[in-house]
């Protein structure tokens, strides 16, 4: 995995809070508060299964024409920030045929990873000191 790669896929920790409370433009602010978003049944882990790529892609779809633009991932990441890739940095490297867009199926390969990446112990659910390993300090 390319150093870019994990910072770039930051953003998948984002969205399925999004599904979890209906809008992409209210989700929490804090690592704790989006894990207890996807924490859907309270246990104090994430499985794969709540971390779920489909879920995050449909999250991030607004237009529902199943392909995630560059102005859609913009919308759920906010302002460009600095320290921080752009949003279209993050397009970039997650668009693995090239077209500027990205498939379910990339968005879902994406999850995938980050949650494998995220997992330390191996154990196939993430810890809240997993999940926020996987977020840029400000």
């Amino acid at each position: 995995m390319t150093p870019i790669l994990p910072r770039m896929l930051c953003v998948l920790s984002l969205a399925p809070c999004a599904v979890a409370m209906g809008h992409a433009q209210d989700m929490p602010g804090t690592a704790s508060a989006r894990f207890d978003q996807l924490d859907r049944n309270h246990d104090g882990r994430v499985t794969a299964d709540e971390y779920n790529g489909k879920a995050v892609f449909a999250a991030l779809d607004a237009d529902r024409n199943y392909r995630l633009t560059l102005d859609e991932l913009q919308a759920v990441l906010g302002p460009d920030r600095d320290g921080q890739l752009s949003a279209a940095d993050r397009l970039r490297v997650a668009d693995l045929n090239g077209n500027g867009e990205l498939s379910q199926d990339e968005v879902s390969r994406f999850a995938q990873m980050r949650f494998q990446g995220l997992d330390s112990n191996h154990d196939q659910r993430l810890d809240l000191a997993e999940f926020q390993s996987g977020f840029l300090r400000r």
